[in-house]
């Protein structure tokens, strides 16, 4: 099962906007934190301590080339906020079907 302390940055680094553009561009692969900066119109030192934000929530991976910082997505926390998402998607389908299948029957029996 997951740690509700991993899950609590992973879901905490999700809640900003920033952040969330961050992986959406990371999702068409890798970018060093400049480049990501560049395109948030903030400096470079800004999107650091997004980057660090979700880094340590698992969400990212950094790595230092030469004189820069490559970023990637590191999947595995986003993978265990999904699987939490899943689980009660998946618990309130069954409910919400069961409503529909009462409501359904009565429907045939007020007539």
């Amino acid at each position: 099962m997951v740690q509700q302390a991993e899950l609590d940055r992973a879901f905490a680094a999700l809640a900003d906007g920033t952040r969330r553009d961050i992986l959406q561009r990371l999702g068409d692969g890798p970018a060093p934190v400049s480049e990501l900066a560049s395109a948030a119109a903030m400096t470079v030192t800004g999107m650091a301590k997004h980057i660090r934000v979700l880094e340590d929530a698992g969400l990212v991976t950094t790595e230092k080339i030469g004189r820069t910082r490559q970023c990637r997505l590191g999947g595995e926390r986003l993978d265990d906020a999904m699987a939490w998402i899943s689980y009660y998607q998946r618990l309130w389908e069954r409910r919400l079907d069961g409503l529909d299948a009462y409501f359904t029957l009565r429907k045939g029996t007020d007539r």
